[in-house]
């Protein structure tokens, strides 16, 4: 425990912002020194007791597990989907109450999910939303694009309003002490999804392709009208931000890109429709990690790569699939660092033992100057551990892969 320094009252929740920042300055560049990027949210011993060592993912499932690792008090729980996801201070409390119960190491940091779930572009754009305790869904609201006018920025929207409302209070609430994170807001044809139902709008894609490029482009022109109002509440004082569930932060406009719909799109539709939406985003941030999710969307590297905006790939290999060490997806992770972008690697299949040997294959092919690993939370004893391995035995290593690239 020694080697690990743990804030002390008045000190906040993260001692090494300014180590943790220039990592990811760097990240973002490719040329990150010392060990990998690492995301480690550590137990504090005073909970341990309370945890069966289930994995948390990064930290969120606490908000879907009511506390259950870590004894979060029961007025804490909330009462209904409404205190869940709309009650400012409620979600600021038990937020803060995981942030004292938990230490954030290596490169973790605090930061709040006030998602309305993933892709409320859409709810901004006419949809309803659905809440649940374990997911928020957008209802389908049109039977056809006849008819339907240009879909534009509204800021009267009640849901943007309420939104935005929300980040304002958390932010007010969270002071300095955590980042309020920017919304999952999603893009281009994901959005168009939501507001037609994904078959209603696979065929469509067959049917009125040009209608839906159409719609596609519309959707990319509103993007960094929401984008900016949440950024302009979110940033912090050098203008930095951090991007929900991801567990990411960049030194300026930073945001997930992604297509999951992509799945179910041919490669040439994919580069006709999605790829130059991709591409004028891309050039309208600082810093872009783009979210490759399922088997079915790899066909789609190629395309991707070609991208110059897109910093980071990061990787799902889809629900309850295995994590982002199997060797099975080394063909994405090649054609990225090929590519000159960095990746971003979820470690989680099997136990810890595992998870420390499945990363040294990583390092060992790719290097560390462009890696980032986010592992499920743990014990402090195993986080000391971790960290401790990772300086002595992932620090500047170069990986073989990229000498077979002459670099």
């Amino acid at each position: 425990m020694s080697k690990v320094k743990l804030p002390g009252p008045g000190e906040g929740y993260k001692l090494n912002w300014k180590e943790t920042k220039e990592k990811f300055t760097n990240y973002w560049q490719h040329k990150n020194t010392g060990r990998p990027l690492m995301c480690v949210i550590a137990r504090r011993p005073e909970v341990e007791q309370f945890s069966d060592g289930t994995p948390v993912e990064g930290g969120y499932l606490d908000q879907i597990c009511q506390g259950k690792y870590y004894n979060m008090p029961k007025e804490l729980y909330w009462k209904d989907m409404e205190d869940k996801y709309q009650n400012a201070e409620r979600i600021v409390a038990r937020y803060r109450y995981f942030c004292d119960t938990h230490a954030f190491l290596g490169e973790s940091f605090p930061n709040l999910n006030i998602d309305f779930g993933p892709g409320s572009t859409a709810a901004y754009l006419g949809s309803d939303i659905g809440f649940k305790e374990d997911t928020v869904w957008f209802k389908k609201c049109l039977d056809g694009w006849d008819g339907v006018p240009k879909l534009t920025f509204d800021p009267e929207n009640k849901w943007f309003k309420k939104h935005l409302q929300l980040a304002k209070d958390c932010r007010a609430l969270a002071k300095d002490d955590f980042y309020v994170d920017m919304p999952d807001l999603m893009e281009n044809i994901d959005v168009l999804a939501s507001l037609r139902g994904a078959q209603d709008t696979l065929f469509d894609l067959l049917d009125e392709p040009e209608k839906v490029g159409q719609r596609i482009q519309e959707v990319t022109d509103v993007y960094y009208d929401y984008y900016d109002r949440f950024y302009d509440v979110i940033k912090d004082k050098d203008g930095g931000n951090a991007y929900t569930v991801f567990q990411i932060w960049g030194p300026g406009r930073t945001v997930k890109l992604q297509c999951d719909f992509s799945a179910m799109m041919a490669p040439e539709d994919f580069r006709k429709y999605i790829q130059p939406s991709l591409r004028t985003q891309s050039e309208n941030v600082d810093h872009v990690l783009y979210h490759l999710d399922g088997p079915a969307a790899i066909k789609h590297m190629d395309a991707l790569m070609e991208i110059e905006g897109i910093d980071a790939l990061q990787w799902t290999s889809g629900d309850a699939g295995p994590d982002g060490t199997l060797p099975d997806w080394d063909v994405i992770y090649d054609k990225a660092i090929a590519a000159g972008k960095s990746i971003w690697v979820k470690v989680y299949s099997g136990e810890f033992e595992d998870w420390i040997r499945n990363v040294d294959r990583i390092v060992k092919k790719y290097g560390s100057h462009s890696l980032f690993l986010l592992f499920p939370e743990m014990s402090m004893e195993q986080a000391v551990y971790l960290l401790d391995y990772a300086d002595k035995n992932w620090s500047d290593v170069k990986g073989t892969f990229c000498e077979s690239l002459g670099r």
